[in-house]
């Protein structure tokens, strides 16, 4: 029974790879990862928010973290104006999408177009699907008595620690491989600083709960996860090895030519740089050296 049942997907597989070239299924994988963890994060997302309306503790750590944050906010007006500015200028979403879109361009200039693709898909999708949780749930925002802040829309989950993740991840896995090994703590402390940051301001600033931005965090994980899985299905496609989190995302950026011509399927051969002569034209290099 259980060789039966192997057979449809070997079929599939076979036809995948018959009919459609390695760009193609990158494009397919990409979407359906993407659409499948929409899918399974709005369930979990009201699961979520109705598990911290109910449940006792978290309600606690909510309510109390905020109380507090929020007295330390009233007594430190300069506090209050560091950390507004550290929301609403260095960690803004504007100002992390905008990064990301530098990025995109530097990255298609270069040629490592599957590369800007994979940036674009998981930071559209981070805000869409973060919008689309935002408005499912309906969650309030915190009411505390004379706010030293104000902020727009629905609660669950934060968009500003969503981003942060989102952003801070794609620039990280992007761009890794441009940094000295000795130097790659570096980068990586500053994406932690700033994904931590951005969420300890919105709940100092008594505009989100605590699980407000655990929630923003995880499901930017989330969202990174699937968009990569697709990726690295795409390498293992055209002939080059899996990635870790140490490497990049792409350690073949830093090549002249980081990526393979569409439809190739030997990208490590492309990548550095040294044709491929095909095995079915022998005389082609006796001619050559001739």
């Amino acid at each position: 029974m259980s060789r039966s049942s192997t057979r449809p997907r070997r079929a599939v597989g076979r036809l995948m790879s018959d009919r459609f070239g390695p760009d193609a299924r990158f494009g397919v994988r990409l979407v359906t990862t993407v659409a499948a963890t929409a899918l399974a994060s709005v369930p979990f997302a009201v699961a979520l928010v109705l598990v911290e309306s109910r449940w006792a503790p978290l309600h606690r750590l909510d309510q109390g973290t905020a109380e507090r944050l929020h007295r330390t906010a009233l007594g430190h007006p300069a506090w209050v104006r560091v950390l507004d500015f550290l929301t609403h200028v260095v960690w803004d979403p504007v100002t992390m999408r905008l990064l990301v879109a530098a990025l995109v361009v530097w990255l298609l200039v270069r040629g490592a177009v599957r590369l800007a693709i994979w940036a674009t898909v998981t930071a559209t999708a981070g805000g869409l699907l973060g919008l689309l949780v935002k408005n499912v749930v309906e969650r309030t925002r915190p009411h505390l008595p004379d706010p030293v802040s104000q902020a727009p829309g629905f609660s669950f989950p934060s968009g500003h620690a969503m981003t942060a993740t989102t952003s801070c991840a794609v620039l990280l896995m992007a761009l890794l491989p441009l940094v000295p090994r000795a130097w790659r703590p570096l980068p990586w402390a500053l994406a932690v600083v700033s994904v931590i940051g951005v969420g300890y301001t919105r709940v100092a600033l008594g505009v989100h709960w605590v699980s407000d931005v655990v929630g923003g965090w995880l499901l930017g994980l989330a969202v990174v996860t699937a968009t990569t899985l697709a990726f690295e299905a795409w390498r293992t496609d055209v002939g080059r090895d899996r990635t870790t989190p140490a490497q990049g995302l792409e350690p073949e950026i830093v090549a002249e030519r980081p990526e393979p011509p569409a439809g190739s399927t030997d990208g490590r051969n492309h990548s550095s740089g040294s044709p491929r002569i095909p095995q079915d034209q022998p005389g082609q290099c006796d001619k050559n050296t001739g």
